[in-house]
């Protein structure tokens, strides 16, 4: 079994700042709490098969992380799937981003939650606590992009 959360919400920049921003993938610390730190996997422009390895603090337990890119469409969207082998994990992610009035940006983030072993008794309480967070992620994502250097 699995469950997915998502989060809505519109910034104010441009499609392709905003596509720019998420896609380099190394600014997840900037509006995720959880990410310790993150590293891109050939280094320079993302593309499909880019892999990001990072460390996650989730309810007091560290774990190591590794995403790979399997779909990016500049500049609408952003497609990935957790390669790691943890308790929960992220079997699909993403953002859809959409231009709309006055050079602002509509912007989906979903993540598809998934239970492995005994982290099958996790899923829920961690899908949970990810839905729970879903509105106060999308701002942070908001606040961080509108805050970051137009690309």
């Amino acid at each position: 079994m699995s469950g997915q959360f998502e989060a809505v919400t519109e910034i104010d920049r441009p499609i392709e700042d905003v596509f720019a921003y998420l896609a380099e993938g190394t600014n997840d610390p900037e509006f995720s709490p959880r990410v310790q730190n993150i590293t891109k996997d050939p280094a320079g422009p993302t593309a499909v098969g880019t892999v990001f390895r990072s460390t996650v603090k989730d309810a007091g337990m560290k774990t190591q992380r590794e995403l790979r890119i399997t779909e990016l469409e500049t500049p609408s969207r952003i497609r990935w799937a957790e390669t790691s082998k943890n308790m929960v994990t992220s079997r699909e992610g993403g953002y859809d981003l959409e231009a709309i009035s006055d050079g602002r940006t509509r912007v989906r983030l979903f993540n598809v939650l998934e239970g492995h072993g005994i982290g099958k008794l996790l899923e829920g309480i961690a899908l949970g606590a990810a839905r729970k967070d879903a509105p106060g992620f999308g701002e942070r994502i908001k606040k961080a992009v509108e805050a970051s250097r137009p690309a």
